[in-house]
């Protein structure tokens, strides 16, 4: 698999339509609305277009006062809420602001989605209104975070908690391109998250997925331990969505406990707090080690359109550099290059492994 890809400027070749849910999240639609016009603002070639209850979304547009003449509005009746059943939900809010958000991909009237509310819902609305990749047999959450002084792509963090063998195979696939061609890394190293580094360990899906992987096209650099992840033992970690999801969350709440513990330590005396003025670029920096809006949100990789998803306390940079990440995933045609990609998976790896026929 050739997964070479080509750095693009700012500068687009042709026009993009992003949608952005903007009651989608905790801060929601103050942040998702300003977000949406700082990104309009940045990017004249875009059209954003702001999904929702239009009387709520004019409000917050009128409290900004000078809105990008390439903002539009798509109304939205309903809102899908953080806790509801994912599919049910979908079925019963016809009208929510998932729901048309990802419906206007599915019709052609926007390129991408993105929204920072139920990770379930968007989800469900990306496999049941786009479909998926040719080939592809389940989504993957893929989630570029910063490893402290390098950036790591995880997936899946949360969209397939069933995961065969063959699904992490595809994950591997189209991870590597993501990264290639969205985060620059060049030929991505492909680990295996397990509780050891021999070749042996793990349950049957972790085993039987090694086997696969080893003859996958990709850099597979065998099974990788958590502390791989912070000092560069690969670039990409595979992992089923319920380790996936923990993980990530781990990382966040430890980063954030932790700089609060520091805060509250240089607090504790004049010495800590002179010693503090002096070092406040250090901290800056650790700051945005942990800041989930560096990136705006995660790609649903295998659903044949571009889905993101937001953390769900995203705030207006967030969001921002979400439509960023989409406008790259667009115009790097990252979803046919999986396409191409996927289609020498089955060819190169032992499909007998994935404990069924491999449709699965």
């Amino acid at each position: 698999m050739d997964v070479s890809g080509t750095s693009k400027n700012c500068e687009a070749k042709r026009s993009i339509r992003v949608a952005v849910d903007a009651f989608g999240g905790d801060l929601a639609p103050a942040e998702p609305v300003r977000g949406a016009c700082e990104a309009a603002g940045c990017y004249s070639d875009t059209t954003v277009i702001l999904v929702g209850r239009g009387d709520d979304i004019k409000r917050e547009l009128d409290a900004l006062g000078d809105v990008p003449t390439n903002i539009e509005l798509v109304e939205a009746t309903e809102v899908v809420g953080m806790h509801e059943a994912a599919v049910t939900a979908l079925r019963s809010k016809k009208d929510s602001s998932i729901a048309v958000g990802a419906r206007l991909v599915k019709e052609g009237r926007a390129d991408a989605f993105l929204s920072a509310g139920n990770t379930g819902a968007m989800v469900a609305a990306g496999t049941l209104f786009l479909g998926m990749i040719p080939g592809v047999l389940r989504p993957g959450i893929a989630v570029p975070v910063t490893a402290i002084d390098h950036p790591v792509v995880i997936i899946d963090v949360g969209a397939n908690i069933n995961c065969k063998p063959l699904h992490m195979v595809q994950y591997g696939v189209m991870a590597s391109v993501f990264a290639n061609e969205v985060m620059e890394m060049q030929n991505p190293r492909v680990g295996l998250l397990n509780v050891g580094e021999e070749e042996r360990k793990g349950a049957q899906l972790q085993k039987k997925a090694f086997d696969m992987l080893q003859d996958a096209p990709i850099n597979f650099v065998g099974n990788v331990e958590a502390h791989d992840i912070f000092f560069g033992g690969c670039d990409i970690v595979l992992c089923e969505g319920f380790t996936g999801n923990v993980l990530l969350k781990t990382c966040e709440s430890l980063v954030q406990k932790l700089l609060e513990f520091l805060e509250g330590e240089i607090k504790r005396s004049i010495r800590r707090q002179l010693g503090f003025a002096l070092c406040k670029d250090v901290f800056k920096a650790a700051r945005r080690v942990g800041d989930y809006a560096e990136y705006g949100g995660a790609v649903l990789l295998g659903v044949d359109g571009v889905i993101i998803i937001s953390h769900g306390r995203s705030d207006a940079k967030a969001v921002k550099n979400a439509v960023r990440e989409a406008r790259s995933t667009l115009k790097l045609n990252v979803n046919e290059d999986i396409t191409e990609a996927i289609k020498g998976v089955e060819k190169s790896v032992d499909v007998s492994l994935n404990g069924s026929s491999g449709a699965e």
